[in-house]
């Protein structure tokens, strides 16, 4: 269950109709979010609309994808997550294989883990201060996740500056484990094995059911 809640907590997954590929440039004398900001505004908002909604989200899947879109998606960088995650067959690639695979994997994750949010309240992320100075390319962001019994789980996010000057987040650490290195794994050993078309098509035509046969190949749990 933590791992449901952590990562689609963080990472903040959605089924949306196309990745991102360009973010919108912020309105003239917007001001810019640092990263620690932004995670805590997603944290609140977060509690704002999960807080006494989980026995309708619960029954209304779609409308949980939705709230995990609004909340999450403007913060976070699906284009350049799923170029990480795609690793080096991401030179490989078309640009229409790179879109297609942003798409489906973007998709499956947020039906795979949107339901451990029902159990995220306000008040079960403590972001921690920043130290150090902000580096573009890369930035952490520690916080705690509190448990039921009390114990805390560390959730890192890791940030780079767009282009548009807004940070984004790409990455969600979880107890030391990335995101993004655990599916680079599974995605690279599904493509040497049947090729980088078939690894879409399962993604878009069975979504969570592809994700689960990755990780039983790779020999981890995911949940």
């Amino acid at each position: 269950m933590l791992r449901s809640l952590a990562f689609a907590a963080a990472i903040g997954l959605a089924g949306v109709a196309a990745p991102v590929l360009a973010q919108d440039a912020p309105a003239a004398g917007a001001q810019q979010q640092s990263p620690q900001a932004v995670v805590q505004t997603i944290a609140d908002q977060l509690g704002q609309a999960i807080d006494g909604h989980q026995a309708e989200l619960q029954k209304d899947r779609e409308k949980l994808i939705a709230v995990i879109d609004d909340v999450f998606l403007p913060h976070f960088d699906i284009d350049y997550a799923s170029i990480l995650v795609l690793g080096q067959h991401a030179r490989e690639a078309t640009p229409e294989q790179r879109e297609r695979f942003a798409k489906a994997f973007y998709n499956s994750i947020t039906h795979r883990y949107a339901e451990g949010l029902l159990n995220y309240t306000r008040g079960k992320v403590k972001v921690l201060p920043f130290t150090g100075d902000l580096d573009n390319k890369r930035s952490v962001v520690r916080t705690q996740v509190v448990l039921d019994d009390g114990k805390t789980v560390s959730v890192d996010y890791a940030f780079r500056k767009s282009k548009t000057g807004d940070w984004k987040a790409y990455d969600v650490i979880i107890e030391g484990i990335s995101y993004v290195t655990n599916y680079r794994n599974q995605v690279d050993a599904e493509i040497r094995k049947d090729g980088i078309d078939k690894l879409i098509t399962s993604l878009e035509t069975q979504g969570e059911k592809a994700l689960d046969t990755m990780q039983k190949d790779a020999g981890g749990s995911g949940k």
